[in-house]
């Protein structure tokens, strides 16, 4: 098992490690192990970490089937595990519509800003001109207590049902391209179509997130599942890594959400 290791990252290893520990209580426990809501990257490793196996299986729900961040069920293979079992709370930001505006990064923040860590959120969705978000059932009287404010702006929360979510709709374009190696500034380079000399700088001055976190090393190597995110470029997901052509560069495929 400890093959897998050299699949991933480094700085990946104690999720794994966290996903092979998921995986042996659920073999040798026979019960289901419900987790926080995971990024894109982290639903591919533990695909990977649980791969074909007959004793253990693995489902995710995020609340609506196009949800980007997502809680995992791993569980035994007689037991079928039921939109319940994810433990899902959906609620709806009351505010001043008229009055007062509110963004994605405002709504996170103050998420934030009560105490509690980013997985226990899933998606933020503007939809409709209505705000939405997702958490965990376990924290969902508290952030009710909690967030009276996003920002300035008063707010208070309507819990919803799951079926009440609106999606927003899917805006996004898919690109197919080629890059020399995987490296953050070569593939910077290729999804902000600027030189990669210019890609090198704006990951050194902070300006790009992968799987929403601040890398500052242009030799960083992506993996299938990544979000990177590009000041003043957008948001793009690595959907696909194709292998090589026959002049050894990688085939890619990825989404850019508009």
């Amino acid at each position: 098992m400890s093959d897998i290791y050299q699949h991933f990252r480094k700085d990946e290893e104690p999720f794994i490690d966290q996903a092979l520990e998921w995986k042996r209580i659920v073999a040798e426990q026979y019960r289901l192990k419900l987790t926080d809501f995971l990024d894109p990257r982290e639903q591919v490793i533990l695909t990977s970490v649980i791969g074909q196996s007959d004793e253990v299986k693995l489902d995710f729900f995020g609340g609506v089937p196009e949800a980007e961040r997502k809680r995992a069920v791993l569980y035994p293979e007689y037991a079928e595990p039921s939109a319940e079992d994810y433990q899902l709370q959906a609620y709806e930001v009351l505010y001043p519509e008229k009055f007062a505006s509110i963004e994605h990064r405002k709504l996170l923040g103050s998420l934030m800003g009560i105490g509690l860590k980013r997985q226990k959120f899933g998606d933020l969705i503007f939809a409709g001109g209505t705000w939405q978000f997702i958490c965990s059932e376990e924290v969902a009287d508290f952030v009710f207590s909690q967030l009276t404010h996003i920002g300035r702006v008063k707010v208070s929360l309507e819990k919803i049902p799951l079926l009440k979510l609106k999606v927003p709709e899917q805006d996004v374009e898919i690109r197919d391209d080629t890059v020399s190696s995987l490296r953050l500034d070569t593939i910077c380079s290729a999804v902000s179509r600027q030189s990669r000399q210019k890609a090198h700088v704006l990951v050194k001055n902070g300006l790009v997130k992968v799987n929403w976190k601040v890398i500052e090393d242009p030799s960083y190597s992506l993996a299938e599942g990544d979000m990177l995110s590009v000041r003043g470029f957008g948001r793009f997901k690595l959907k696909n890594i194709d292998g090589k052509t026959k002049k050894g560069k990688w085939r890619l495929s990825f989404e850019k959400q508009k």
